[in-house]
This record gives C-alpha cells, sequence and structure tokens, in this order.
C-alpha cells in the first residue's frame, strides 16, 4: 500500500514567504553588491513602494517579498497535493 505524502500548504506558504520576503530585503540592504538583482526587483516592486536606497522602502519590499513568497510556495504545494490525489 502506497503511503500519500502531503506537504502543509500553509506551512510550506509560510515558508516561502520568508525565505522570498527575506531575500528581497537582503538585496536591498546590499544593493550595490547585486545591482542586477535589485534592478529587477526594483521593476517588480518599485511600483509599489520597494527602493533599496531607504529603510521603509526595504521594509516594503520585505512585505510585499513575502506576500508573493506565501501565494507562490502555497500555490505549489497545493498543485502538488492535487496532483497526488
Amino acid at each position: 500500500m502506497k503511503k500519500e505524502l502531503k506537504i502543509n500548504s500553509v506551512k510550506f506558504g509560510i515558508a516561502g514567504g520568508i525565505f522570498w520576503g527575506l531575500l528581497v530585503l537582503l538585496v536591498g540592504i546590499f544593493s550595490s553588491h547585486f545591482p542586477t538583482w535589485t534592478a529587477l526587483f526594483t521593476e517588480c516592486y518599485g511600483f509599489i513602494g520597494f527602493n533599496p536606497a531607504t529603510f521603509f522602502g526595504n521594509v516594503l519590499g520585505l512585505v510585499y517579498g513575502f506576500i508573493d513568497g506565501f501565494i507562490a510556495f502555497f500555490a505549489i504545494s497545493w498543485i502538488y497535493n492535487w496532483l497526488d490525489k
């Protein structure tokens, strides 16, 4: 009998959100070391306030990065669980 492996989608989403949010924050803080990533994140999150030159802009990047990461990783785990039926 095959034991099905299910992923807790909410926990996986939270972990992904923390990872992606911290990635956006760290790239913003160390923007001079990662110019390509900084340009990418500024293009993606700049219209909603991400600015690597300011503290508040980096915090906004962290928040929006968490939200995007949560949604993406939640969707991935939900699809995985759906396909494993």
